[in-house]
């Protein structure tokens, strides 16, 4: 079982920067590949960017040049740094921890608003 808690979302100017947080508590955080989903009113959730076990990083099209993703396994936690944001960027985002094959299970956290408007 894992707890995910997200943090760091709020109010930003387009063209500003903003870094999200998501604090695991529970299981072995390093043996979870972590990803950060974001979701607006009547669209389904889409992937904004994503980091294994080992590091490797993946990102959506939209993000990408635009936000980092990283994790601290000795914290216990993941990041989502996002740069140059824009008022598309406004959504609710959400951290995902998936377990080990064969399990491949999905842990989500609550959810953090972040807001691009003058």
């Amino acid at each position: 079982q894992v707890q995910l808690v997200e943090s760091g979302g709020g109010l930003v100017q387009p063209g500003g920067s903003l870094r999200l947080s998501c604090a695991s508590a529970g299981s072995s955080f390093r043996i979870y590949d972590m990803g950060w989903h974001r979701q607006v009113p009547g669209k389904s959730r889409e992937l904004v960017a994503a980091i294994t076990t080992g590091g490797t990083t993946n990102y959506a099209d939209s993000v990408k040049g635009r936000f980092t993703i990283s994790r601290d396994n000795a914290k216990n936690t993941a990041y989502l740094q996002m740069s140059s944001l824009k008022p598309e960027d406004t959504a609710v985002y959400y951290c995902q921890a998936r377990s080990p094959w064969p399990d491949r299970r999905d842990y989500w956290g609550q959810g953090t608003q972040v807001t691009v408007s003058l």
